[in-house]
């Protein structure tokens, strides 16, 4: 059943949970915790402070930080300022954030004083950034506004707590086949919607429930889940700055833990991690949640053979505020499918030409609608018209559905690879190597891995005269891209098949490689 209950605005949610259980631990991390008590008050200061430093409701303000409790904080702060919240990475490179400031016309960056001086850099850029607030991190020093002084004291203004909870509250960057990453604009509505849909009533997600989260915040899943979902259930959460397969077995096995999202890249290694360990255990964990990438039947099994503990996955995208199908812990499932589509979302599996829908066992592409749909692509009008046509978002996925209404997805329209549970526009890899200095033409495909689901492969051809290494181009990727981006593998081939228009055929290069 929904849980209506839980779809609030951030400030009404803040609120009852100050109330009812202001002195229980919310949010913790390696350095520090915050009760939901704590949690109001400092979000409130921190919201007033943004508005007397000039944030206007729907300005932008970036959080640049790696995953903490002041991650949190920062977050729900903007959105008490009536602000929308741009999620940036702490590993992006400069390229990749000034992108963000600039496409989002960030007015103020949250980040730490070890990165202050290369926001500082970057905003020559980005005239619209006014002013950064640093957290202390390290031995960091940068000009700035103090967080914590921020944090802890009144301010002049007080939290705007906008009443509606329809309008863009965040702008969350997801790679698109065009290379450019495109900004989905989604609501509070749009996020907890999938919180009363899905983690409540499937995930059973509850005021009980303790939280260990090794989920890059930055992320749609992690921030429908991690942060707001833990947020509307009133239930507690630790959260790990970076997954770390022996912190995550280690912190795991204390016995804490009711919860544990992950991607199947983490729950690979936390098999491999135990073998030959028979005495390792999960604790007092009642449930394990995969999603962001295909989970492999095989591993399913063997995971909970191990552990004891049921591992269920689903599909979601940036899109639609993360979840569209789960598997449910009650009931009969389908390994190796991705479960049925959340309560109260429409899915649909057309054929791509006609629009029409397609018997079930045949191949389509899937199309979604519902109230977690995003609002749009930020300043992208032809895109989103694309995207969203008569009320349906167009994943662009491929996707069959048995006759009991279970969904596989079966590959994609577009040609995304999915490294980990991180999305990767090969356009975007391409467009860093094709300004080598001896590349005349690239292309970048998804190889199967058996760790991470894909990885991207790069094939390059070389100008005659110029003798371009390996270790050149990598070093070149490493110095633009987030590490996830950079090829896995280089291959140097005669020519790029492409069509009469000028598209890659990447199939044809995938084949070059099965010989």
């Amino acid at each position: 059943m929904l849980r209506t209950d839980l779809i609030e605005s951030v400030a009404t949610l803040l609120q009852r949970h100050a109330d009812e259980r202001g002195t229980k631990v919310a949010f913790a991390d390696a350095a520090r915790q915050v009760t939901y008590g704590e949690l109001a008050a400092r979000t409130a200061n921190l919201a007033g402070h943004l508005a007397d430093l000039g944030v206007a409701a729907g300005d932008t303000v970036a959080i640049f930080l790696p995953n903490s409790v002041n991650w949190i904080e920062s977050s729900f702060a903007i959105t008490r300022a009536g602000a929308i919240g741009v999620p940036i990475s702490y590993d992006a490179t400069e390229s990749e954030i000034a992108y963000r400031l600039q496409d989002a016309a960030c007015k103020l960056v949250i980040t730490t004083d070890e990165r202050a001086g290369m926001i500082e850099a970057i905003r020559v850029q980005c005239p619209t950034v006014v002013t950064t607030i640093l957290v202390e991190r390290g031995e960091g020093r940068g000009d700035g506004l103090r967080y914590e002084s921020l944090v802890s004291t009144k301010p002049a203004s007080k939290p705007r707590d906008p009443s509606s909870i329809h309008d863009a509250a965040y702008i969350i960057y997801t790679s698109g086949t065009t290379g450019r990453a495109k900004g989905v604009l989604l609501s509070v509505h749009s996020m907890l919607w999938v919180t009363a849909s899905c983690w409540a009533p499937i995930a059973q997600l509850s005021e009980h429930d303790k939280v260990l989260s090794p989920l890059p915040l930055f992320h749609s899943y992690a921030l429908n889940l991690s942060v707001l979902s833990i947020l509307a259930a009133g239930a507690s959460e630790y959260i790990m700055e970076k997954f770390s397969t022996s912190d995550a077995l280690r912190l795991l096995g204390s016995g804490e833990f009711t919860l544990f999202p992950g991607v199947p890249t983490m729950f690979h290694y936390l098999l491999e991690a135990v073998k030959g360990n028979p005495r390792t255990n999960l604790g007092g964990l009642r449930l394990a949640i995969s999603a962001g990438a295909i989970m492999p039947a095989t591993l399913n099994r063997e995971f909970e053979t191990r552990f004891g503990v049921m591992l269920v996955d689903g599909y979601g995208i940036t899109e639609t505020a993360t979840m569209v199908t789960m598997n449910w812990p009650t009931g009969g499932r389908v390994l190796g499918s991705c479960g049925l589509p959340i309560p109260g979302l429409a899915v649909r599996i057309v054929d791509a030409a006609s629009g029409k829908d397609v018997p079930a066992q045949s191949e389509g592409e899937l199309i979604v609608r519902g109230p977690n749909v995003m609002i749009g692509y930020h300043n992208k009008p032809q895109e989103t018209a694309a995207a969203l046509r008569g009320g349906w978002y167009h994943t662009g996925d491929l996707a069959r559905s048995d006759e009991n209404g279970f969904l596989t997805i079966t590959g994609r329209l577009k040609e995304l690879i999915i490294r980990g549970g991180q999305n990767i526009a090969p356009a975007e890899i391409e467009e860093v190597v094709s300004i080598i200095d001896g590349v005349v033409d690239n292309a970048v495909v998804g190889l199967p891995h058996e760790l991470l689901g894909e990885v991207p492969a790069l094939f390059v051809v070389k100008r005659g005269d110029r003798d371009v290494e390996v270790e050149q181009i990598l070093h070149h990727c490493r110095e633009r891209l987030s590490s996830y981006k950079v090829p896995f593998s280089v291959h140097f081939v005669d020519q790029i098949p492409r069509t009469g228009s000028g598209k890659i055929i990447r199939f044809k290069l995938r084949e070059m490689l099965a010989k």
